[in-house]
């Protein structure tokens, strides 16, 4: 008669049987939110390019470090804003450092009850604004800035991060991190390489966040976008090194690439759902054109249907509470 022999339409009649027969389930462990926390401010300040984000003071970091925490995240990662910055970063590795200062807030308040994670990387403490040390052409020095890091992983274990968010895109910096580790007995601190982080204009709303003072771009060391093939060789060499996760960063324009990192390697994988994604869905929502809710939860399934086991999103705390 010319109907159809298989039917797969029955698999989707009712939600309960949606939900039975779903193939990429988002949990609320998968998220980690990413945080700003602001020097010598007594109240959060708003971000006005990401509606709902804030820079939050260290009191307010601690609230919102319960909350997530009360939802169910699987971890945070922490950004500092300092109020002074030099060409070397000084505040990056000091003590009393805002980076530092927050992650002790954090373990002091949320212990191991989730993954702290720090951000490792100069870009928001340098008055150039770039990822590394410039040298006397004013080119990034990428065996100079290693010893930077290297300094600003000690710093940042001592202060109680969990894992070490390796962003700066230089060449060796996970091999040259866990070398500094393990040779005062770190050994258990965990290295994320953000292996694949892509030069991209989707990055925008977060130099607000951090109050980025770049000038030019990051293209010399981050990844052309075009560029596949060459993630997978950033990846091989991280994982070599000694990576315990990597990450593909932004997420949604990199599914590609997402997924043939996932399929390459053997440990964990990261995606960072970055500021510019976040945006475009608030600000399309706010003028009426997506439903808000369902773009959310798509665009963190497809994320997490690419191969991503740990997502980063600004939404981890509402999506987990959903969930």
């Amino acid at each position: 008669m010319g109907f159809p022999v298989e039917r797969p339409r029955r698999l989707r009649q009712t939600p309960a049987l949606r939900r039975l027969v779903s193939q990429t389930r988002l949990s609320p462990s998968d998220l980690v939110l990413p945080l700003f926390v602001r020097e010598g401010v007594d109240e959060p300040v708003a971000i006005g390019s990401m509606p709902g984000v804030v820079q939050h003071s260290r009191a307010s970091l601690r609230v919102a470090a319960r909350e997530a925490v009360a939802a169910g995240v699987g971890g945070l990662m922490l950004f500092g804003v300092p109020t002074t910055r030099d060409a070397v970063g000084s505040g990056a590795d000091h003590p009393d450092g805002i980076l530092n200062v927050g992650l002790r807030d954090l373990r002091d308040e949320v212990g191991d009850r989730t993954v702290v994670m720090a951000d490792l990387c100069l870009d928001e403490f340098t008055d150039h604004g770039h990822c590394g040390v410039l040298d006397d052409r004013g080119r990034v020095d990428n065996d100079a800035t290693l010893e930077r890091y290297a300094s600003m992983a000690l710093a940042q274990a001592e202060s109680g991060a969990h894992v070490l968010g390796l962003s700066g895109m230089m060449d060796g910096q996970v091999g040259h991190v866990r070398a500094a580790l393990d040779d005062v007995g770190r050994t258990d601190t965990l290295v994320l390489a953000y292996a694949a982080k892509y030069a991209s204009a989707f990055y925008g709303p977060f130099r607000e966040a951090v109050g980025s003072t770049l000038v030019g771009d990051r293209a010399t060391y981050q990844q052309d976008p075009g560029n596949a093939v060459e993630a997978l060789r950033e990846v091989r060499l991280d994982v070599a090194e000694g990576a315990d996760l990597v990450m593909v960063k932004p997420a949604l324009p990199y599914l590609d690439v997402l997924r043939q990192v996932a399929d390459a390697v053997d440990v964990p994988v990261a995606a960072y759902q970055v500021s510019g994604e976040y945006a475009m869905i608030e600000a399309a929502a706010a003028a009426g054109m997506i439903d808000r809710d369902r773009a959310i939860l798509e665009s963190l399934t497809a994320i997490r249907r690419a191969g991503a086991q740990v997502i980063l999103t600004y939404w981890a705390s509402e999506v987990a509470a959903r969930l």
